[in-house]
């Protein structure tokens, strides 16, 4: 039997991938965060599955459900989300399946950087303005960041940035982020995005703090710095262009 990690997505239920659907709704076992993962997901789990909410339990109960799961010849539905290859702590999970000898599949998601990319109608990537994306985080309270990820290292590449799980301490991530951006760098946050509660922040670099802190925004969110987001002057880009040859290899 398999273990299959799959990305739930951002939020709205409907943006599980079809694949993930319906592996989802033929599973007889089904772990997820509850905290994370829209309940809605659940109801197109089979009528007689077994739920495993696993917001309450650390990484050994999670295994022992896996492995007991795989022992009883169930496959295993383990929701994460957004997307497993991003902040989702499948590495540690994946790393006991191998010890224990249970197979398992990795199936993608939508991750939240995409969703509060669409909630703002902007492409990351801007021919001429910016073509780099960071996905980063900061270090507070959990595992520290490595040596050269911090953010005023990172901040010197002028490179689009975008913060999970750091919404509450936003005034660190301008402070840090000033002095390579400026004032004036068009900044963003999405909470909840593609969720019915969704909230969309726009502003620069030395007004978004106050924004955040004043609707209350301390998780579930994602914050954008970068040039793009405000790029309306740019060159069309290539993959369209007439003068393009259509007909080389």
């Amino acid at each position: 039997m398999t273990v299959y990690f799959i990305g739930a997505g951002p939020g709205a239920a409907d943006l599980i991938t079809v694949r993930g659907a319906r592996i989802l709704a033929a599973s007889p076992v089904c772990l997820y965060a509850g905290s994370l993962v829209p309940r809605e997901l659940l109801d197109d789990c089979p009528a007689d599955a077994r739920l495993v909410d696993t917001a309450q339990l650390d990484i050994e109960q999670i295994t022992a459900e896996l492995v007991g799961a795989h022992a009883a010849g169930h496959d295993v539905a383990r929701l994460h989300s957004g997307d497993p290859s991003v902040f989702s702590a499948v590495n540690e999970q994946m790393r006991r399946l191998d010890e224990a000898d249970v197979p398992y599949e990795v199936v993608p998601g939508v991750p939240a950087f995409a969703a509060a990319a669409a909630a703002l109608k902007r492409e990351l990537t801007v021919p001429t303005v910016g073509q780099t994306v960071i996905l980063t985080r900061i270090a507070q309270r959990a595992t520290a960041m490595p040596e050269g990820e911090d953010l005023a290292t990172l901040g010197r590449s002028g490179a689009l940035i975008v913060l999970h799980l750091a919404a509450r301490y936003v005034d660190r991530v301008v402070e840090e982020l000033l002095p390579h951006y400026g004032a004036d760098c068009p900044a963003a946050v999405v909470a909840m995005a593609s969720r019915p509660d969704e909230l969309i922040l726009r502003g620069s670099l030395d007004s978004i703090a106050e924004q955040v802190k004043a609707a209350g925004v301390i998780r579930t969110a994602v914050i954008m710095v970068g040039r793009t987001l405000g790029a309306e002057q740019f060159r069309d880009s290539h993959l369209y262009s007439p003068q393009r040859d259509r007909h080389s290899c």
